[in-house]
């Protein structure tokens, strides 16, 4: 190398979602810069009962096609490859035997087919929050949460144990999703500490990286099916050679522990320090502030989990679906219904003299100019239940105040400010315990979208910031996670400032003041309909 020229850096990090993965090319040096990237989509298996389930092969034959993929149509050199990581959903429930190989389906962080083992061990004696109060608070004093959703791992491990003993007999570990693709790529069965705390059995206490013997026992976990605590930063093993084959990289590359999304997408959004908030989009969505201490309410069902870096936490709110709305949109509003074809050629189509239009695009553009409000119609966004700021998988979606003049571009700039509505009460209630930031940093497929970002700060009334690629700053994290294990950063405090604003958008104070009646309204609509949801539920389910 000549004298003076700089070495460049590459790493690779995975992005592992809850309908497909995305396999992204970073180049590390004064800044992290991403270069390339593959997707590649798999199933997500949702069922009457409530079950929501994936196979495991198909995240690791989409890995292996996206970095073969990657590395043929950019011309990279496999042994330029210096690290590989991980971004992924949380709260998944992966049984493996002691090779590593799962027992049965993974099961989604969207499962919730375990009432009946909640009320079991919860649903007795004095409630607080929905939960026995001894258990909920001896589940305070260890962790500062509690698992009181029936979509929490411990109750699908349960659910396991009651409904399929056969498999639950075989069951060596019990590991999240991207532990266990670092487990098929380095043979070591391990969970990084953010998805420990997510499972809610794990001691943050004394800064020991030990799961809860207290809780466990109470809940009735075998400790024999924890895997070992790692730290996000650290390199969890080389890749092997079986691994490397597959993925067409090479032998002995560095793989590091990563993070769950809900760690990651705040690092990579530049919400490193205490105080920085984020709004994520994705399939999912959520409000996240970096605070550094536990702190948990109950009542809202929001808990500050333990974060990528040392010593703090992201103290997290989450809705179910949230970008997956539009989705809907897309599939049963808009196609062939609002002038999606143009000039009898489909948008996704779009002739490639003219300007390509995105379906998404598309469709928020042809709601831009709507009036706050939606001409009077909400929409509440709990599509597959809901989490904050209640816990009710029965909770659904619904149209409120339709009317002879409502047409369906109404309906879908409703279903735009219903996921923003939803935001605002998750960021309202996080404001009871900490101070949320008056700039907030928006990430995800949803901050793509130029209208539901003004949407977004129109309703919020805070400032909304939006960096390069939103839609991969999960990936932008694990990046960061790589360079720091490899002694290339400093530290995460130097993240940040590699990761400026690219766009701004400010709230306009006459539509906020439209939106925030809008808003009453809306809040009211689950305590208005909870019985009838319930009611709607058990009939479905007659």
């Amino acid at each position: 190398m000549r004298e003076g020229v700089k070495r460049m850096h590459y790493v690779l990090a995975y992005d592992i979602g809850t309908t497909g993965i995305k396999t992204c090319l970073f180049e590390v040096e004064s800044q992290i810069r991403e270069l390339c990237s593959e997707n590649m989509g798999y199933n997500l298996y949702t069922m009457e009962d409530g079950g929501a389930e994936q196979e495991a092969d198909e995240w690791w034959e989409a890995m292996c096609l996206t970095t073969k993929s990657l590395l043929h149509n950019h011309s990279i050199d496999p042994k330029s490859i210096e690290g590989i990581s991980f971004c992924s959903q949380m709260q998944g429930l992966v049984l493996v035997d002691e090779n590593g190989v799962p027992v049965r389906r993974p099961m989604s962080y969207m499962d919730q087919r375990a009432r009946e083992e909640f009320k079991e061990i919860m649903g007795t004696g004095v409630q607080i929050a929905g939960g026995n109060m001894s258990k909920v608070l001896t589940c305070l004093k260890i962790t500062s949460a509690a698992p009181l959703s029936v979509k929490d791992p411990v109750w699908k491990y349960k659910w396991v144990e009651k409904h399929e003993p056969e498999n639950f007999k075989r069951v060596a570990k019990w590991l999240d999703v991207k532990d266990y693709l670092i487990g098929r790529c380095t043979g070591r069965l391990t969970m990084t500490e953010d998805s420990a705390y997510a499972t809610l059995i794990y001691d943050p206490r004394n800064g020991k990286k030990c799961w809860s013997q207290k809780i466990c026992s109470m809940l009735g976990v075998n400790m024999d099916h924890l895997p070992e605590i790692v730290s996000s930063t650290d390199n969890i093993g080389p890749l092997t050679d079986t691994a490397a084959e597959e993925l067409g990289l090479c032998a002995g590359t560095p793989v590091f522990g990563g993070g769950g999304d809900a760690s990651l997408i705040a690092v990579g959004s530049g919400c490193v320090s205490g105080g920085h908030t984020h709004i994520y989009s994705g399939t999912s969505g959520w409000v996240s502030t970096v605070v550094t201490k536990p702190m948990v309410d109950i009542q809202s069902m929001i808990a500050a989990i333990v974060g990528a870096q040392k010593d703090l936490f992201n103290y997290f709110a989450e809705m179910e679906t949230a970008g997956k709305c539009l989705e809907w949109v897309r599939d049963h509003l808009a196609l062939d219904e609002i002038g999606v074809y143009l000039d009898q050629h489909h948008i996704g189509n779009a002739d490639p003299e003219t300007k390509s239009v995105n379906l998404y695009d598309y469709m928020t553009e042809s709601v831009k100019d709507i009036e706050p409000g939606a001409g009077g119609v909400l929409f509440t966004p709990w599509l597959h239940g809901n989490r904050c700021p209640f816990e009710d998988p029965d909770a659904s979606g619904m149209f409120f105040g339709i009317t002879l003049d409502t047409g369906k571009t109404h309906l879908i700039r409703a279903v735009l400010e219903g996921v923003c509505y939803h935001m605002r009460w998750m960021l309202e209630c996080q404001d009871k315990k900490t101070k949320t930031s008056e700039v907030i940093r928006f990430s995800g497929g949803g901050a793509l979208s130029d209208v539901t970002c003004q949407i977004l700060a129109d309703i919020t009334g805070r400032t909304i910031e939006v960096g390069d690629r939103p839609q991969d700053a999960g990936s932008f994290g694990a990046a960061a996670l790589i360079a720091v294990g490899l002694g290339l950063l400093p530290d995460m405090d130097s993240v940040r400032d590699m990761l400026p604003a690219q766009k701004v958008f400010t709230p306009d104070s006459s539509k906020k003041l439209k939106y925030d009646k809008y808003y009453e309204v809306f809040k009211q609509l689950y305590n208005s309909n909870k019985k009838c949801y319930a009611a709607l539920a058990s009939a479905n389910n007659a």
